[in-house]
């Protein structure tokens, strides 16, 4: 049926996953071949940041980085997989006084590994997880190379949801459902 490729932004999947089906632990690997379908899956890349840490991290910081840089290892050791990593940079501070993080990066890595793949006739198809309109002209380049663009999105009309903009200009839009994170659990007998 042709050949797709997947671009995962896990800073979404993950605010996706969260408002969809938090307690579910999911198999990446099941879930890209999920994604794929019929296609060949040539790639599934995933894009994050790794977290914040001060110049004199405690405790917490630590862990949650370790933690963090465990899964990121794991994930770059399944089959079809690599992981891209930006860099996330501190914005200040919210009202409450909650520190601001911003991801450097990911957006530019996704939209040109995406046009690059197409450009060199590489894929048939890609599969965008995301829900940010910074990758419309990504998207249109794609399309102009003749590559069909699937956005896999979280629930229309909820804090998840897609832009309108990505969501009209993708050739075929899929939601990620609670039965699809189900499907792809670790554990689930579902293939």
């Amino acid at each position: 049926m042709g050949t797709t490729a997947l671009f995962i932004d896990g800073g979404y999947l993950d605010k996706v996953r969260a408002h969809s089906a938090p307690a579910l632990s999911v198999d990446y690997a099941r879930l890209a071949n999920s994604l794929a379908g019929s296609h060949e899956l040539l790639r599934a890349y995933y894009y994050h940041c790794l977290p914040w840490m001060s110049a004199v991290p405690d405790e917490l910081e630590r862990e949650r980085y370790s933690r963090a840089r465990r899964f990121m290892t794991a994930l770059s050791f399944l089959p079809r997989f690599e992981v891209r990593l930006g860099r996330l940079a501190r914005h200040g501070v919210d009202v409450g006084g909650r520190p601001i993080f911003v991801q450097k990066r990911v957006d530019t890595m996704i939209g040109v590994d995406m046009a690059l793949l197409a450009g060199k006739g590489r894929v048939d198809r890609i599969g965008l997880l995301s829900g940010d309109s910074d990758y419309l002209p990504a998207i249109e380049a794609v399309k102009r190379e003749g590559v069909l663009a699937v956005l896999w999105h979280g629930r229309l009309g909820s804090r998840v949801g897609p832009s309108r903009e990505l969501f009209e200009a993708c050739d075929e839009r899929r939601e990620l459902t609670p039965e699809l994170f189900q499907a792809a659990s670790k554990g689930s007998p579902h293939a």
